[in-house]
């Protein structure tokens, strides 16, 4: 007799058998007989209460061996899975070690010498911020094998500053000086410390530079406190000289106010540019032009209008000298993204004037990028979704950004004669200008104006579709470049099923699913709000993204429904067609955390939610605005649409899957670590679903009986009580190779949980038609 056993139950199983092998492994096995793997260090203030002020979350950065990192920590140490897995060698040196070794993470082995050093540390940081004569001490517990360090701190004296004198050899500078004494960081009251004199040196330089100081920097500052004078406080005395700590009054010199001289931008090449500053004369390839005030030195072949060149430039000949006007202009040409490099140099002359050359190398104005996509699933249907993209930056030569693309999605059944079809095609032109805003308002990001085109084919067994679309709006990048930020305030669709089957649409037999599939027309807006707090293209550490997109259409149009002819349906009509009227809004969140050695191995996170809701003269959101779950970014278990909504069954009336509904929720996870060359591994599990939102779901919710009175179609609208039962769960393992530019991946998911039967997939399904997919993708999932 053969016995099944449910998977939640052989899961759990496998769980408990998995925990206690790891419990029963040491994270020691590798260390020799006189080492022991540091735990953890933890730090203790044994006179806090005398300190309630006290709040340093940086002393940790001052302890000079750190011990692993881990999952879930504890006083004593921590759990890291990976510490485990490394431990799994054989000690043969083959390939298994070889393999548990990258894949795991190796122990840190203790070294007592580093704690001597960590207190001298952690005693000197303390004298830093203010706690004078601190002691730090250090016990050592070591048990089997594994070694914690706590660290005893008994914060210092502090003095509170009592009073503040302005010692100023320049008066023109001391005017300067106490007209910001406001903005000061030091103030009567706060504890004296070295950390808070540099902070302060540092504002008041950079203020002073701003104010036409060129040559001023915080060395010019001397310090002097009494802590002797009045008991428990410090009287402070700020001295401004005019020489350095590094010389002596016989070096004194009288600070000077410079303003910008000549203006010169160099937009040539790195050979021409190395050229004129060997031969310190103009080669004869080169053309001076005087644009406005600034001088420009170009190569016969102009690549930028003089114009945009000017437009960028913050830097007036004759204005007072400021830093920050230096800075802006630096940001605003690296912004244009045209050059490689962009260098801002600064030249004294004998006078209080300061010569400006902007040097520009240029970047390769134009190239490709091809993307591809692939699914397979044991069913044999196959998808393909090929992209390619043309892009130059500098299309009128003044920084306008021309983007063109194609991609297509082609779905096909080995089995059968099962096709589906779909072409893309986009145009976007992007200007450096704010239209409607002047460019001033803007210091020193480049906004700029966004058009764009779009069309899109669709043809499938059941109907074929044309969607064209237009959009008109602003973007713009934080100073840092961690925020980015896109406001469309006109964007429009026109929809045409030109060719439908009549039992396709007869098929359809919920009314609000039909209205999805009909011709329409949408008007609205959108804005698009990105985070990252690492915007490097391959950050070298642990990072977090967040993107946040709304879009709202409909409403500026149903202010003019009395002048709207009324269809069948009595929906309002624009050139016959209905206008869609809904909100729709999405928002994704991840986090990568990078560890081990050189930061090789990671553990991405990612939660993502959206929901879209028809009203108005619309009763179910437009078809190409519905969410959509599955393939190579989602839940790498189905093909993309073929989960959902809910627990629905597969609807047959496409021939292609075509799963859609008003709200996406998803959580993926994924570990990834390195192989060996260029080739990485991953483990991943991917959670959610799509669901409808019924603007009867209160009927359903409020039904009485057991859950399982409740039909197929009930469950696919979204509810609290069924989520669980009602969200897809896949696991699985990938293969990537990392080629630097671009990452390749190909991921092999498998079903755990399949809310189509609302059963969990037994062991012996997982291989078998229907129970997996492969997926092919460019670039990791998220």
């Amino acid at each position: 007799m053969r016995v099944r056993i449910p998977l939640y139950t052989l899961s759990c199983m496998l769980s408990v058998m998995f925990l206690f092998s790891l419990g029963s492994c040491s994270t020691t096995k590798m260390l020799t007989e006189d080492q022991s793997r540091l735990a953890s260090n933890t730090v203790t203030v044994v006179n806090k209460k005398e300190h309630p002020e006290y709040q340093d979350s940086k002393i940790d950065n001052y302890i000079r061996q750190k011990a692993n990192t881990y999952f879930i920590k504890t006083k004593k140490g921590g759990w890291n899975p990976f510490l485990y897995v490394y431990n799994w060698t054989n000690g043969k040196g083959g390939g298994w070690d070889k393999f548990v070794t990258r894949l795991g993470q190796a122990p840190v082995v203790f070294d007592p010498e580093l704690v001597g050093a960590s207190q001298e540390n952690i005693a000197t940081h303390l004298k830093y911020i203010g706690y004078y004569d601190s002691k730090v001490d250090a016990e050592v517990t070591t048990k089997k094998k594994k070694t914690v360090v706590d660290y005893k701190v008994s914060l210092g004296k502090q003095y509170p500053i009592k009073s503040i004198e302005y010692l100023i050899d320049d008066p023109a500078l001391a005017q300067e000086i106490y007209k910001d004494t406001l903005n000061s960081l030091i103030k009567r009251g706060l504890p004296l410390s070295e950390d808070l004199l540099d902070n302060e040196t540092e504002r008041s330089a950079a203020h002073l530079r701003n104010c036409g100081y060129y040559e001023f920097s915080k060395n010019y500052y001397f310090f002097a406190a009494d802590t002797v004078s009045v008991k428990d406080s410090a009287l402070l005395r700020i001295s401004v000289r005019d020489y350095t700590r590094n010389e002596t009054p016989d070096d004194a010199r009288r600070h000077r106010k410079f303003y910008f001289g000549d203006v010169f931008v160099y937009p040539v090449s790195d050979n021409i540019r190395y050229r004129v500053s060997v031969a310190k004369k103009i080669p004869q390839i080169l053309d001076t032009l005087k644009y406005e005030n600034i001088t420009i030195l170009y190569d016969k072949k102009r690549k930028v209008r003089p114009s945009i060149l000017y437009k960028m430039n913050r830097i007036e000949p004759g204005e007072l000298y400021s830093e920050d006007i230096v800075n802006n202009t630096y940001q605003r040409f690296s912004n244009l993204r045209i050059y490689s490099s962009v260098n801002v140099e600064l030249t004294k002359t004998d006078t209080n004037v300061v010569d400006c050359a902007i040097r520009l190398i240029p970047s390769k104005a134009h190239g490709y990028k091809i993307n591809l996509e692939a699914s397979s699933n044991s069913t044999g249907l196959i998808g393909i979704s090929p992209s390619l993209s043309y892009y130059n930056r500098n299309i009128f030569k003044g920084g306008e950004w021309l983007s063109l693309s194609v991609s297509g999605n082609f779905q096909f059944s080995v089995r059968d004669e099962t096709r589906a079809t779909e072409f893309g095609a986009s145009a976007g032109l992007s200007f450096p200008t704010f239209v409607l805003l002047p460019d001033r308002m803007f210091k020193n990001i480049i906004p700029r104006t966004d058009l764009d085109i779009t069309y899109n084919y669709q043809r499938r067994p059941e109907y074929t579709r044309n969607m064209i679309g237009a959009g008109f709006g602003w973007s713009w990048s934080s100073q840092s470049n961690k925020y980015y930020f896109k406001v469309v305030p006109v964007q429009f669709n026109i929809v045409n099923l030109p060719v439908y089957s009549d039992s396709f649409m007869e098929s359809l037999t919920n009314p609000f699913v039909r209205e999805a599939y009909k011709n329409h027309f949408e008007f609205g807006l959108g804005f698009d709000v990105q985070y990252s707090s690492d915007p490097s293209i391959n950050p070298a550490g642990s990072f977090f993204k967040a993107d946040f997109q709304f879009d709202l259409a409909g409403n500026l149009l149903s202010a003019f429904n009395k002048f709207m002819p009324v269809d069948s349906s009595g929906f309002h009509t624009i050139w016959s067609s209905p206008y869609s009227q809904f909100v729709r809004a999405e928002l994704s969140l991840a986090y990568t955390w990078k560890f081990g050695k050189n930061n090789k191995q990671a553990l991405a996170v990612r939660a993502l939610g959206g929901a879209g809701y028809a009203y108005g003269n619309s009763t179910k959101m437009p078809f190409e605005r519905l969410f959509w779950a599955g393939g190579a970014n989602s839940l790498r278990g189905w093909t993309a649409r073929s989960v959902g909504p809910g627990s629905s069954e597969m609807d047959h009336t496409f021939s292609i899957p075509n799963q859609t509904g008003d709200m996406r929720l998803e959580a993926n996870i994924e570990y990834r670590f390195p192989l060996f060359s260029i080739f990485r591994g991953a483990i991943f599990a991917d959670w959610g679903n799509v669901w409808n939102i019924d603007r009867t779901a209160r009927d359903h919710q409020s039904m009485e009986g057991s859950t399982e009175d409740q039909t197929a179609e009930q469950l696919s609208y979204f509810s609290i009580r069924n989520i669980f039962r009602t969200s897809a769960l896949n696991w699985g393992a990938g293969l990537r190779l990392d080629l630097n530019f671009v990452v390749v991946r190909l991921d092999f998911g498998i079903k755990l949980y399949d809310p189509s039967t609302q059963q969990w997939q037994n062991i012996d399904r997982w291989f078998r038609r229907g129970g997996y997919a492969f997926q092919f993708g460019i670039g990791y999932p998220f």
